[in-house]
C-alpha cells in the first residue's frame, strides 16, 4: 500500500508532491464507495417502512420514528466524532467509521425488537456526517487547490449515486424477499469499503498540534457558522418539496402511484447533474456557486408550486430541484476555507447542517399542508427557505469582504 502523506492543512499538496492520477481515482473510488453504501442506507428505509411496520407489528407512521432516530445520529455523530477523533489519523478513522457503519447495519437487519431496530438506526446514522467530512478532505488534499471541489463532488457521487440506483435497488429487493436483506446488502457495501480504504487510501500522519481544543476552535469562527447556516436554512427547500412528492404526484398531478417512481428517479438524475455541474463551478467561483445556487432554487421551487398540476413540468420541476444538490461540493469546500485549522469539525459538520435543513423542510411544509394550502405549496416552503439563506449568505458574504479590505490596508 502507498505511503503518500494526506496533508492536515486546507492547501492540496505541492504539484510535485501529487500522487499520480490512478491513486488518486482508486482513492476517490473507495471513499466514493462508503458514501454510496451510507446514502443507500438512509434512504432506503423511507421505501420499506410498511415492510417494517408489519415486521414488529407497528404502525407505519411510529416506523417513521426509524428515520427521525438515524437522523438524529448523523446530528449529534458528527461533530462529537470530530472533536474526540481530533488526533486519529484520518485513515484509521475512516476505516473505524465505516467498521461502526457496517455493524450498525447487519444488525439493524438482525434486530429482534422495534426498539432495538430504533436504536442501531441511530448508531448507523453516527458515522454518517464525520465521514463524509473527513473523506472530502482526504480526497481535497490529494489535487491541486483549483480542483478541490471537484475531488469533493467525486467522493460525493457516491450519495448522488445512491439516490438513482442504490435506493431503488435496495427497495425493490427488500420488498420482494425481505426488508432485513435491504439492511444486509449496505452492510455488505459498509465492509467492502473498508477494504478499499484499507488498500488504496494512503496513510497520514497527525499533526502535533491536533486535538479536541483546535478543532473546538471551529466553532469560534463567524464563518463556520454562516456557511452552516447556510446550509441549515437555504437548502430547506429541496427537503419540503422532496418529503412529500408522492403524495404531490398523485393528489396535484393526478397521475397514478406508479408514476412516483419515476419522479424519483428524475430527482436522482437532477442530484447527479447538478453535483457534477455544481463541482465544477465552485472550482471556479466558490461563492458565486453557492450565491447563485440559492438564487436558482427560489425560481425553481416557485416553478414548482406554480405547476405542480401538469405532469410534465412536475417532472422537470422534480429534476431542476434536484440539480439544487450544485451546492453540496461548494458548502464542503468552503469550510475547508473558513475553518483554518479546524476542518475535521467544520467539515463533518456539514452534514448536520444539512440533516437540519431536512428536518426544517419537512416539518415546515407538512405544517403548511396542514394548514389547508395544499401539496403544491411545499415549493413556496421551500424558496422562502431559499430566500432566507440569501440573507445569511449576504452576511457572509460582507464580512469576507471587510476581511479582506482590512488585510489590503
Amino acid at each position: 500500500m502507498s505511503e503518500i502523506a494526506i496533508n492536515d492543512s486546507i492547501d492540496s499538496q505541492p504539484a510535485e508532491e501529487l500522487p499520480s492520477a490512478t491513486t488518486v481515482a482508486l482513492v476517490q473510488l473507495a471513499l466514493a464507495c462508503g458514501g454510496f453504501g451510507i446514502g443507500t442506507g438512509e434512504f432506503a428505509i423511507m421505501g420499506l417502512l410498511p415492510n417494517v411496520a408489519d415486521t414488529f407489528s407497528v404502525t407505519t407512521p411510529q416506523a417513521g420514528y426509524v428515520i427521525s432516530a438515524y437522523a438524529l445520529g448523523v446530528v449529534i455523530g458528527a461533530p462529537v466524532i470530530a472533536v474526540l477523533a481530533a488526533k486519529m489519523a484520518r485513515r484509521t478513522l475512516l476505516l473505524t467509521l465505516m467498521l461502526v457503519f457496517a455493524a450498525g447495519n447487519i444488525s439493524s437487519a438482525m434486530a429482534p425488537t422495534f426498539e432495538t431496530f430504533t436504536f442501531m438506526r441511530f448508531v448507523s446514522g453516527l458515522p454518517h456526517g464525520a465521514y463524509f467530512g473527513v473523506a472530502a478532505l482526504v480526497a481535497a488534499s490529494m489535487v491541486p487547490v483549483q480542483r478541490r471541489a471537484r475531488a469533493v463532488g467525486r467522493v460525493m457521487l457516491g450519495l448522488t449515486v445512491a439516490t438513482l440506483l442504490g435506493t431503488p435497488l435496495t427497495t425493490f429487493f427488500g420488498q420482494s424477499l425481505d426488508w432485513q436483506v435491504a439492511f444486509f446488502s449496505v452492510g455488505f457495501v459498509g465492509l467492502l469499503t473498508v477494504a478499499l480504504i484499507w488498500f488504496y487510501v494512503p496513510r497520514d500522519k497527525v499533526s502535533e498540534e491536533a486535538g479536541f481544543l483546535r478543532e473546538l476552535g471551529a466553532f469560534r469562527r463567524p464563518q463556520v457558522w454562516l456557511t452552516l447556516g447556510i446550509a441549515a436554512v437555504g437548502y430547506g427547500g429541496m427537503f419540503a418539496m422532496f418529503s412529500y412528492i408522492a403524495s404531490t404526484t398523485t393528489e396535484v398531478a393526478m397521475l397514478s402511484e406508479s408514476a412516483v417512481p419515476i419522479m424519483l428517479v428524475l430527482f436522482g438524475v437532477g442530484m447527479n447533474a447538478g453535483n457534477f455541474i455544481g463541482s465544477w463551478l465552485a472550482d471556479k467561483s466558490l461563492l458565486g456557486t453557492i450565491g447563485g445556487s440559492l438564487v436558482y432554487n427560489i425560481v425553481v421551487l416557485t416553478t414548482f408550486s406554480l405547476t405542480a398540476a401538469n405532469p410534465y413540468m412536475l417532472g422537470l420541476c422534480v429534476f431542476l430541484v434536484g440539480c439544487g444538490f450544485a451546492a453540496g461540493p461548494a458548502l464542503q469546500t468552503r469550510l475547508m476555507d473558513v475553518a483554518a485549522d479546524a476542518q475535521t469539525l467544520a467539515a463533518a459538520s456539514n452534514h448536520s447542517a444539512f440533516n437540519i435543513a431536512n428536518a426544517i423542510g419537512a416539518w415546515l411544509g407538512g405544517l403548511v399542508i396542514a394548514w389547508g394550502y395544499g401539496f403544491a405549496a411545499t415549493g413556496y416552503v421551500g424558496a422562502a427557505l431559499s430566500f432566507l439563506g440569501l440573507f445569511v449568505f449576504a452576511a457572509s458574504f460582507r464580512l469576507e469582504r471587510r476581511g479582506r479590505s482590512a488585510q489590503a490596508a
